[in-house]
């Protein structure tokens, strides 16, 4: 007979990235500011997720991924796990290219459509994609009409 295992608790590790000071997103900028602060001196390609409440207030930050110089692979499943964990109702996704190119890739471009997509059967809505450098110079997926 075959073991069937019960989950008694999915834990979450939670490290303070900056105490007292509260995020809110208004726009695309205020999105790669807080980006760019986290990810945006990498030398490798980091996928980040910044978790929002209803008020836009960034409750969390997750680097979901760390790629190679030049890429990085990234999958829904991995994405929205921060975001359920923390009860988010949308997510800004985020990650730089460590060429300091902040043009989208052909790459970038699907992964935005399939956490679209993933996002309509999850509930919880990608507000945007932004590819950023240190200077928190963006470029949003959305603005450039691939979400």
């Amino acid at each position: 007979m075959e073991k069937l295992y019960e989950i008694l608790q999915i834990k979450q590790v939670v490290a303070e990235v900056r105490e007292g000071e509260i995020h809110i997103v208004r726009s695309p900028i205020d999105g790669a500011k807080i980006a760019a602060a986290l990810i945006g001196e990498d030398d490798r390609e980091v996928f980040l997720v910044m978790c929002l409440n209803t008020k836009n207030r960034v409750v969390a930050v997750h680097r979901c991924h760390v790629g190679a110089l030049n890429s990085s692979i990234v999958h829904p499943r991995e994405v929205f796990k921060a975001a359920i964990l923390n009860n988010s109702a949308s997510i800004i996704v985020s990650h730089q290219h460590p060429s300091g190119d902040l043009s989208p890739s052909r790459e970038d471009i699907a992964v935005s459509e399939r956490l679209a997509q993933a996002s309509k059967t999850l509930g919880i809505e990608v507000l945007d994609h932004l590819i950023v450098n240190a200077q928190a110079n963006y470029t949003s997926l959305k603005e450039k009409g691939y979400m």
